[in-house]
């Protein structure tokens, strides 16, 4: 790729190296983690930190809120967090669970609308939260709804982990959970993920029809029967997001959502949550 950028995707490769369970970290910690000579990983973070990106003592290193910026840009331009909180809120109400919309970025699920009951995971999620996609409801919902071609390419490049001793790590029977999904229309994943945390997810399509994010409900493992008391209401409020998002004026975003003109996108941040 002649236009690939390589300082960009190294300066970036650099602020990813921090996350929950490393905020802090040395010049030489960084360094390994992102694979980068000690001096070329020492010139980004002195730009980082000239850029107001990143903090530092003399020793250790950390991110700072202004990082919050470059998330917020695209979500300020998405609709979706916006149209989606108040179904979830009324979603949760009526199920008494926790309920998320999350986009599909790579292999991942990317969390950009949250209404929390109680945490039932032991790492509390927030607007931004990954997760890989082929262990989550969500996920799933999301793979299964991709062309053909598209979905073997994303499957053949995935190298699935045992999250739990329940996740589903064989490319060939994940392919045929996804035929399983695209068919039913929903998704339930039970502890694959984690132990106890059970799921169902239903996909939230565009005006076109073309599916650009999932919203599920998380629940205790064998709590209840998700299909029978959540499935109706799940589908109830996708629908609902889908028709405010049909109504919605302005140019597509970046997922092929239509952008409202106030630039402020209403995303609910739980520090208390669950997948």
């Amino acid at each position: 790729m002649t236009e690939h950028v390589r300082s960009l995707a190294r300066g970036l490769a650099v602020i990813r190296a921090f996350d929950a369970e490393r905020p802090e970290q040395t010049l030489s910690e960084v360094a390994r983690r992102t694979g980068l000579p000690r001096a070329a990983t020492r010139r980004f973070l002195l730009t980082l930190v000239d850029l107001g990106y990143v903090r530092t003592d003399g020793r250790l290193f950390a991110l700072t809120p202004r990082v919050l910026e470059l998330g917020y840009a695209y979500l300020s331009s998405l609709s979706l967090p916006e149209i989606a909180a108040p179904h979830l809120e009324a979603l949760v109400r009526q199920v008494q669970e926790s309920a998320s919309v999350s986009v599909l970025d790579g292999a991942d699920v990317v969390y950009v609308a949250r209404v929390p009951t109680s945490r039932i995971m032991t790492v509390a999620i927030t607007i931004g939260t990954r997760f890989p996609a082929y262990a989550t409801s969500m996920g799933r919902v999301m793979l299964a709804a991709l062309p053909p071609a598209e979905r073997s390419a994303r499957l053949a490049t995935l190298r699935p982990q045992p999250l739990t001793d329940r996740t589903l790590t064989d490319p060939a029977a994940l392919g045929q959970e996804l035929d399983v999904v695209r068919d039913a229309g929903f998704c339930v994943v039970d502890q694959e993920l984690e132990l106890g945390l059970r799921s169902i997810s239903v996909p939230v399509r565009d005006a076109g029809g073309t599916v650009i994010a999932a919203v599920n409900v998380s629940t205790r493992a064998g709590s209840r029967d998700v299909v029978r008391d959540v499935l109706p209401e799940l589908r109830a409020c996708a629908a609902a997001i889908e028709a405010d998002l049909a109504a919605g004026t302005g140019a597509a975003g970046p997922t092929g959502v239509p952008q409202p003109e106030s630039s402020g996108a209403r995303a609910v941040v739980a520090q208390t949550s669950s997948p």
